[in-house]
């Protein structure tokens, strides 16, 4: 089914960023995995073909566009490739987005061109040893103290929080027993912030070319002026952007099980079982018929939801649909794909392997398979 949400701008702006993939990213995977981060000159050749900045305002450097279309084109690209790029996604996917909607205009000076221009690297401090998906429950605290905050605590599983320069930290600036989700605010905290602590590089069973992070914060005095948005409204704040991160992890979901697809067919035609092409046994056919269906209908349902995003009509109910969806799609598909590989297909030399544990991720973070029911049937009124 030919898709309809993109236009000839679009396209071409496919094209450019396919070939800096086949040149840039293809043929340095294998090093990257192998160092467990990005180096950092990637930020500054993605910012010159225009992919760091595509949402940032013109006046800070940036392209201006609302559309999250163009955003959509990259990530599927990185996906057709069977690349994994968690850190460079979570920094313009995930975490641009709180500056666009929260930075004043003092903060939007001092940052935006560092985004646009790819000297600024940034990173988010969500989850803590012990609470997972209860972001209520954070200990972390910032404590007013003049015109600095004094914060303390720990972080875990921090996408690109080892090279990051800007983490925006949630953290806990005043206390309200009726309500847990109260008194959270997001404090941005600097690279050479004093008593800024990184700890090991965690190793991962996928999206090894990705660092993520144990982060300590050891009264760490931040300046009041990196509060990000409003004191003590952290929580709806970070729900405000969930619908568009959710969204983002599916379009990962859809392209990767769209690879998968394609490698497992391209396999089957190549490879020979007594005597005849792998292709030409039905087990085999029908197996690909199945990825290729319910492909198809997670790339309708994704396509509904961007056009729903850009609207501004997206509800967190819905995208919580299409990430369940997308996901556990992805998880089947790529599952069945390496199957066709047979015992090339576990060996790390081919992409098929790669993207099996790179999916595995895509039902935990940005909110696990069942936070996505609890939301659902929250929605039902259930």
């Amino acid at each position: 089914m030919q898709r309809t949400i993109f236009t000839e701008d679009h396209d071409a702006f496919r094209d450019s960023v396919r070939q800096f993939i086949a040149k840039e990213i293809t043929p340095n995977m294998p090093e990257w995995e192998e160092a467990g981060c990005i180096p950092r000159d990637f930020y500054y050749k993605t910012a010159e073909i225009g992919i760091n900045g595509l949402q940032v305002p013109e006046q800070y450097g940036g392209g201006g566009i609302d559309s999250f279309l163009f955003n959509t084109v990259v990530y599927e690209e990185i996906g057709y490739a069977a690349a994994s790029l968690g850190g460079f996604q979570v920094h313009l996917n995930t975490v641009l987005p709180y500056f666009l909607e929260y930075a004043n205009e003092e903060q939007r000076q001092r940052w935006f061109p560092g985004f646009a221009d790819g000297s600024l690297v940034s990173s988010i401090a969500m989850t803590e040893p012990g609470i997972g998906s209860d972001l209520a429950g954070v200990a972390t605290t910032a404590v007013r103290d003049g015109d600095h905050y004094i914060l303390n605590g720990n972080k875990t599983f921090i996408t690109g929080g080892i090279g990051a320069d800007l983490v925006i930290v949630v953290a806990r600036t005043s206390k309200d027993e009726t309500n847990r989700r109260n008194g959270l605010s997001l404090i941005v905290v600097e690279r050479d912030m004093a008593g800024f602590l990184r700890g090991r590089n965690l190793h991962k069973i996928g999206i090894k070319s990705s660092d993520t992070a144990e982060l300590t914060f050891d009264n760490v005095r931040v300046p009041v002026a990196n509060l990000l948005g409003e004191e003590g409204k952290a929580f709806g704040m970070l729900g405000h952007n969930l619908p568009q991160e959710r969204l983002s992890i599916a379009i990962t979901g859809v392209a990767t099980a769209t690879a998968a697809v394609n490698l497992a067919i391209e396999y089957a035609q190549e490879r020979q079982v007594f005597g005849k092409p792998l292709s030409s046994f039905q087990n085999t056919k029908f197996v690909l018929a199945e990825c290729a269906t319910e492909l198809q209908a997670g790339q309708s349902m994704l396509d509904q939801a961007l056009i729903a995003l850009d609207n501004g009509t997206l509800t967190p109910a819905d995208a919580a649909k299409v990430k369940l969806f997308c996901t556990e799609m992805q998880a089947r598909v790529i599952d069945k794909c390496l199957q066709v590989h047979g015992g090339y297909g576990y060996m790390t030399e081919y992409p098929i392997a790669r993207l099996y544990a790179d999916a595995r991720v895509t039902r935990i973070y940005g909110g696990t398979s069942e936070v996505m029911k609890s939301v659902i049937s929250k929605s039902l009124g259930i």
